[in-house]
């Protein structure tokens, strides 16, 4: 899985991927799955107008090529679903050889969490069933991509918007069910929650490296593993998720602090942070399995073989993530259900009543203002405020204009 901001060249993300499997496998042996996400994927007020799709079947295009062009036995992939809100999109292949063919109840779902629930910020998400090999149910894959609330210190709307997501991302029941009643992302047997998720590195204000008047001992210290390890419990993601409890229930991750902050580069550098910012994990991969406990919450099934950034990608202030995982083999049941994540006692996540008004109360007001917005940005050769300077001329000469003429009448 990875994840991103903008135009890329794909080798550098999925070379790793694929050159890891292979070793791994002792053998020349492709992903399964690859699940590419992007925040931002095109400038803001195109996004809240609606042009994204375009964007994202080019983008598509691309990715599928490099994909099996760069796949170790050259693999040939499938598409099984995409899907775009403003600028978080999703994109999910499935080999064709295994999953890309058997992969069935395809859903699609989006929502938003920016103001008055726009698309500015918020999720998209994928979900498919695979049959098993005996006939069985089999199981239930999902995958989150996720945009949330940036800035130091709105911690608090970031948890926000991780609820909004789980209230109002929500998936019509399989056809193998008999309930009619929308779920939850957690209905399902494999989470994937993935993205710009913009949690921050809070240092107490008492530690030596929270003065900003140290800010080159604080990015000498992230610069090894060391450092970063000894740094890594002030990771809010962490705090919220591992010792308050609050946010990604029964999902892990692997080893963030193993890699350098994705955040925040000068662009055009490998290696340099914008000294207007401080480096931050944004940029997080989540996971969860049916055989997971809660009894055992920093242990998975799933194995995590790569976790890291992708430092050459220098036209974003956000380094790529990029994540290879080995699944559990599929479980054997007489089930007529999939399994599905078990979750810590007390947590119960309930879809919202009003989960359609509020998506499409958001929606609407992408359209209206990506709307003026593109309007203002064309009138402005570009720059809206330049769009609406003119129109405040316009108003002026108009006015002029309209003073004079009816002058010269009145003499």
């Amino acid at each position: 899985m990875s994840e991103s901001d903008g135009p890329l060249d794909l080798v550098d993300w999925l070379a790793p991927t694929l050159q890891v499997s292979s070793f791994l496998a002792h053998g020349r042996r492709a992903p399964d799955i690859v699940a590419v996400g992007f925040q931002e994927l095109l400038p803001l007020h195109l996004g809240l107008s609606g042009l994204s799709k375009s964007v994202l079947e080019s983008r598509n295009n691309l990715i599928l090529s490099q994909i099996e062009e760069h796949a170790p036995n050259k693999e040939r992939y499938s598409l099984i679903a995409k899907v775009v809100n403003v600028g978080v999109a999703l994109l999910v292949y499935g080999l064709d050889e295994g999953i890309g063919r058997k992969a069935c109840d395809v859903q699609t779902q989006w929502t938003g969490c920016g103001p008055a629930y726009m698309g500015n910020k918020g999720a998209v998400g994928v979900r498919f069933r695979v049959p098993g090999e005996d006939g069985s149910i089999g199981e239930v894959y999902t995958f989150v991509c996720a945009h949330l609330t940036a800035h130091p210190h709105n911690l608090a709307c970031r948890i926000e918007d991780y609820h909004q997501i789980v209230g109002t991302l929500l998936f019509p029941p399989l056809a193998s069910s008999e309930s009619r009643s929308l779920t939850t992302i957690y209905s399902t047997s494999h989470l994937f929650f993935f993205g710009d998720l913009n949690f921050r590195l809070a240092i107490p204000p008492v530690h030596d490296l929270a003065d900003p008047t140290r800010w080159s001992s604080l990015v000498q210290s992230l610069s090894d593993e060391d450092g970063r390890q000894s740094l890594k419990d002030f990771d809010e993601l962490l705090v919220e998720r591992d010792i308050k409890g609050s946010i990604f229930y029964g999902l892990k991750e692997g080893e963030f602090w193993k890699f350098k902050c994705s955040y925040k580069y000068e662009l055009g550098e490998v290696d340099k942070y914008d000294a207007k910012r401080a480096p931050a994990w944004t940029d997080r991969i989540m996971y969860g399995t049916h055989s997971d406990t809660p009894d055992t919450p920093q242990v998975s099934s799933i194995t995590n073989l790569l976790y890291t950034t992708i430092p050459s990608y220098t036209t974003s202030d956000h380094k790529p993530v990029v994540s290879l995982l080995r699944l559990p083999p599929p479980a054997t049941s007489s089930s007529p259900t999939p399994p599905v994540l078990l979750l810590p006692p007390g947590y119960t996540p309930t879809p919202d009543p009003y989960a359609n008004l509020k998506r499409y109360t958001g929606r609407t007001l992408d359209r209206i203002i990506g709307y003026c917005w593109w309007f203002l940005t064309l009138i402005g050769a570009g720059s809206a405020v330049l769009g609406i300077g003119n129109i405040l001329v316009s108003i002026g000469v108009w006015r002029w204009w309209n003073q004079g003429f009816s002058g010269s009448h009145a003499v």
